[in-house]
């Protein structure tokens, strides 16, 4: 396989509906395919909002969008000194977003792009890549609108790789690999779909 097609769209939707992810290796550059165990998740019912996270939704001075600029947030999410984000990643995913599977919520304050999510679905399920902020809290704002349009479509799972301190206080719960593949099962069989 030749470096320019190691993340085909096909191999990706393969990939994610058997409970894989891409990732290079920090040093060698080398693709990995993990499957981690534990795995997070968010319960899509079980998503916390903080007071202060409260209080920036009520302000209303940050406004949210989907699917308008999903390339600016794949370059907002590489902005930073250990990214995983190559070009060969941008690229895979563009054209998975564009083919409908790679999906995007952004934050903007003004006119300025300054936070945002993005991720790949596959019928009920949505599998969270990268997140970023230029502003406080607009991560964690493109992370609650998330939450909110999967619940509005009816999606079952939202799989956020591994738990950080940071994503356990919005609600990110581990599962074992086994239950993550019986969760990960059913999603895929939901007629449910991210629009």
């Amino acid at each position: 396989m030749t470096h320019r097609n190691r993340m085909s769209t096909n191999l990706l939707r393969q990939a994610y509906a058997q409970g894989y992810f891409p990732m290079p290796h920090p040093h060698s550059g080398e693709l990995m395919w993990l499957s981690p165990e534990p795995r997070a998740i968010i319960p899509l019912s079980g998503f916390h909002v903080s007071r202060s996270l409260q209080r920036t939704l009520r302000s209303g001075h940050l406004r949210a969008t989907v699917d308008v600029d999903f390339a600016g947030v794949m370059q907002g999410c590489s902005e930073r000194d250990d990214t995983w984000i190559t070009d060969e990643f941008k690229a895979a995913y563009l054209q998975l977003h564009q083919e409908g599977n790679a999906h995007s919520v952004e934050i903007w304050q003004d006119q300025k792009l300054v936070g945002g999510v993005y991720g790949v679905s596959l019928n009920g399920a949505f599998f969270a890549e990268s997140k970023f902020h230029r502003v406080t809290d607009a991560s964690k704002v493109a992370l609650f609108y998330l939450v909110e349009r999967l619940n509005s479509c009816g999606l079952e799972l939202l799989e956020v790789q591994f738990l950080t301190e940071h994503l356990a206080t919005l609600g990110a719960v581990e599962i074992s690999r086994s239950d993550y593949m019986v969760r990960l099962r059913s999603a895929l069989h939901s007629s449910a779909r991210f629009r």
